[in-house]
């Protein structure tokens, strides 16, 4: 037997089998890992070289903050253990992913036969053959149940927000269970192969948690050391309301702080933005909004703020929305929903950010409800998910006790593709 050939042919018949169908990323990974086992028996990749050589990760990629390999790997081994718990019970070659290593490993197998029960013993031999084999059945079942659950807790300690069945699914047939609206709205974000990034705010802060922190100022700071990895409680709540509707559409919800952003990842997928120019800094490399756009306050009330200016107001329509002043509990917020085409005109941009953390909240809120979501597209006309273009929109958003309690859409253009 030229085993070379043989396991090079078994995972092709996974590559193209049921479990593995239309998984493209898992897929890749297979057929990558297979390549590196083939070519240095008994030396496995590390992370970051999957990282950069599978998944096209910036070299800057670090493992220790970004899961997406150890979420990927969990998967695969999850799918190797489905494959050949039912359509690959029968082969004869076993490819298995073990927990720990990025190695694949093949082993052989010989199709197990019932005794026919030939004989004077027949109908003992016959007999004892068949428990034999129910429990060897148990075992088998119990192997797969908790490498199945291995892998799902897996994802789960990596905090990373999964949906089962995210690449399994094409659009039309992921979003069947979601309200209308939903899905006319969020389809085309799942049309690709890969889920779009979800780019969340994540500011520097100069200072200490104990002593008082504030935004680093360039100009001030200097070299000041900063802090990168807090972030607003809208934004917490943002990426909630977002794994919501993902859920509903049955697909995966991918999260990156904006701090570990890079252009590669605008130029391969759709991006969702959390948070605004202020704080998701992200924004001020890639193409943002030109109709209502941000602006720090320098004087007045309202100093220090942000402000959204509408750079072609409309008839009755304010110059500027800016949010209840910082010296008195907050009332009200303005929000920008935008949808607007990315560096790569492939792909899309949505653009999700209040002038303060609770208008952030608001924004993703509002393409998140059915309600929200049906009045917009209403006003653009929109049936289809073919008919939806880019778009800039402002909501006006009611606050009590730090809560968004509700919103109206008070300013809209719709662009042309």
């Amino acid at each position: 037997m030229n085993g070379k050939i043989d396991q090079q042919a078994q995972i092709e018949k996974l590559v193209g089998s049921r479990s593995l169908h239309g998984s493209d990323s898992l897929c890749k990974l297979l057929r990558y890992l297979a390549a590196q086992s083939s070519k240095s028996p008994g030396t496995f990749p590390k992370e970051y070289q999957i990282a950069t050589e599978v998944f096209g990760r910036h070299e800057s990629f670090d493992p220790h903050l970004d899961s997406l390999v150890r979420v990927q790997a969990a998967r695969l081994r999850a799918k190797l253990a489905g494959y050949y718990a039912s359509e690959g019970a029968g082969d004869s070659i076993v490819v298995e992913l073990p927990k720990g290593t990025y190695g694949l490993t093949f082993h052989e197998r010989t199709p197990r036969t019932l005794a026919t029960g030939e004989g004077s013993n027949g109908d003992v031999a016959g007999k004892a053959s068949s428990q034999t084999i129910s429990s060897n059945r148990w075992i088998i079942v119990l192997v797969v149940i908790s490498m199945l659950l291995a892998g799902s807790l897996s994802v789960a300690l990596d905090r990373l927000l999964l949906r089962r069945g995210g690449e399994e699914h094409t659009a039309g047939q992921s979003g069947a269970g979601a309200p209308p609206a939903i899905r006319t709205f969020w389809e085309g974000f799942l049309a690709g192969h890969e889920q779009p990034w979800v780019i969340f705010s994540n500011a520097p802060f100069v200072g200490r948690p104990d002593t008082g922190m504030r935004y680093f100022d360039a100009k001030r700071d200097g070299k000041e050391p900063t802090l990168d990895h807090y972030t607003g409680v809208g934004e917490v709540l943002a990426v909630h309301a977002l794994d919501g509707v993902f859920g509903q559409l049955k697909t995966e919800l991918r999260v990156k702080r904006g701090s570990l952003f890079s252009l590669d990842d605008a130029e391969n997928t759709d991006l969702i933005f959390i948070g605004s120019p202020s704080e998701n800094l992200t924004l001020l490399d890639v193409p943002s909004t030109k109709e209502f756009v941000f602006r720090k306050v320098n004087d007045g009330p309202h100093a220090g703020n942000m402000e959204i200016v509408n750079v072609h107001p409309g008839q009755g329509e304010p110059l500027t929305y800016i949010a209840t002043p910082g010296n008195i509990p907050l009332t009200e917020d303005y929000a920008v929903v935008a949808l607007v085409h990315g560096l790569n005109p492939e792909h899309s941009e949505l653009i999700l950010a209040g002038t303060t953390t609770i208008g952030t909240q608001a924004a993703v809120e509002f393409v998140a409800r059915e309600s929200y979501l049906s009045s917009l597209l209403e006003r653009m006309k929109v049936r289809k998910t073919s008919d939806l273009r880019p778009f800039e929109a402002v909501i006006q958003v009611k606050v009590a006790r730090g809560v968004p309690v509700g919103s109206s859409l008070v300013a809209l253009r719709v662009l042309e593709k």
